[in-house]
Parts: structure tokens; C-alpha cells; sequence
């Protein structure tokens, strides 16, 4: 097996991207990025390698953030969303565009919100998505799709 340090170079920025994908916030998946190679650390021996060791991660990562967020209620506002101010009409206009898809998608309800989240933010692949679900990778097609077919009908509205 790998050291921890190779496993850290190897795999940080897959976390962090992750849990960014989740909160939107990059200094707080900084922060729980940290807190989960320190939890991995501290559970390195319940790791039996029947996955990846990135799917063992993003699923610490989860835990991770579950945790915060019962400690740390989110009282998050659709303004919060770090849009910068952009100088021409159209990108004034794909920023906007951006906030309704981004409303869109957090209206969606699980498991289509999370699937949609761990896709397209956190760059995952289907077989990755199912690992984290503890599902398929069939599954986490499907629900992609399914969730992209809502947010279709939700534009179209």
C-alpha cells in the first residue's frame, strides 16, 4: 500500500473537489478536506480495499460533512453564492443564467440533487457516484438522467 503522504498528494484535490461540489465554499472544503485525511488517518485499518481508496475518501468526506452540518445548521441564501461582478451584458447574463440552473438544481430533492452535484461539480464518474451512493454505477446513470430530464422540464416552465 501506498504511504499516507503519496496518498494525500494522489487524492487531496478529488476530496476537495468534492466536498466543494457539495458546499459551494472553498474555505470550508479546505477545512474538511483536512479533517478528512485526519479521520482516514485515524481509521487507515478499517480500510479492507474492496474499493477505491478515493471512493474509501469521499465517503469519510461525506461523514465529514454530515457531521459539520449538524454541529453548524446552513442558513445558506440563494445571495451568497459567490458570483463575481462581471463587466459586459453577457456575462451578466450567463451569471444570472447560472444562478437559476444552480436554484433549479437545489430545489431538486435527493438522490437527484446529490447525483447532479457529484457530476457535474465534483467531476466524478458514474462507477465513483455509485460508490459514494453505496449504489450502482447503472444506478447512478440513471438517476443523472432523470435529474437532468427535471431540470429540463423545470427550464421549460
Amino acid at each position: 500500500m501506498q504511504s499516507f503522504d503519496e496518498i494525500y498528494q494522489q487524492y487531496a484535490q478529488t476530496v476537495y473537489k468534492y466536498l466543494l461540489s457539495l458546499t459551494y465554499q472553498a474555505d470550508l472544503s479546505e477545512e474538511l478536506t483536512q479533517e478528512t485525511f485526519y479521520q482516514a488517518i485515524r481509521t487507515i485499518d478499517r480500510y479492507d480495499g474492496k474499493c477505491r481508496i478515493s471512493t474509501w475518501l469521499c465517503g469519510i468526506a461525506k461523514n465529514v460533512l454530515l457531521t459539520y452540518r449538524r454541529k453548524h445548521p446552513q442558513h445558506e441564501d440563494i445571495d451568497e453564492l459567490a458570483i463575481p461582478v462581471e463587466s459586459s451584458e453577457s456575462d451578466l447574463l450567463r451569471a444570472s443564467e447560472r444562478v437559476e440552473l444552480l436554484t433549479k438544481l437545489h430545489a431538486l430533492a435527493d438522490p437527484y440533487r446529490e447525483v447532479m452535484y457529484l457530476r457535474i461539480f465534483g467531476e466524478l464518474s458514474f462507477r465513483e457516484i455509485g460508490d459514494i451512493c453505496q449504489k450502482t454505477e447503472n444506478w447512478a446513470r440513471v438517476t443523472f438522467y432523470r435529474g437532468k430530464e427535471k431540470l429540463r422540464k423545470e427550464f421549460e416552465k
